[in-house]
Parts: C-alpha cells; sequence; structure tokens
C-alpha cells in the first residue's frame, strides 16, 4: 500500500474557487483526486520518468485509489 503525505499550501484565491467549482459539478472527484493528477502530470511533462508517477496519474484520471494494487486481467487475444 502506498503511503501519503499531508501539505499545506497557499495558492491564489482565483484558483481555489476554479478548483472548488470544478468538484462542485464533479462529485466523483475529490480535492486529492484532482492533486494527484495535477502533480503528477506536471512532473511527467517536465521529464520524470519514474513508473510510479505514471501509475498514480492514470489511477487518479480513472478514479482508482493510487496503490491499490488491484490485479489487472491480462487479455491472450
Amino acid at each position: 500500500m502506498q503511503q501519503t503525505v499531508s501539505l499545506s499550501v497557499e495558492i491564489p484565491e482565483e484558483l481555489h474557487t476554479s478548483i472548488q467549482q470544478y468538484l462542485d459539478v464533479r462529485s466523483s472527484w475529490s480535492q486529492d483526486r484532482l492533486f494527484c493528477a495535477a502533480l503528477s502530470l506536471f512532473l511527467m511533462q517536465n521529464g520524470v520518468t519514474h513508473r510510479q508517477v505514471s501509475r498514480i496519474y492514470l489511477d487518479s484520471l480513472f478514479g482508482q485509489q493510487p496503490g491499490s494494487n488491484k490485479k489487472m486481467i491480462q487479455s491472450n487475444a
């Protein structure tokens, strides 16, 4: 299981308002999920090639808990 770290950050009020508006109309998204997706995408776009960062990004996009260790079904087709 993946460990988490709590962050406290200051962001511009306009950004916070936009985030809240986004989350208000997307009930399946949480602030944690949004920040995981945004930070992991930023890192990948800026040259970080760690496989776990890519996994966190994909898990965030598709609504899975990062590090949930769900087995993937492979097709032999």
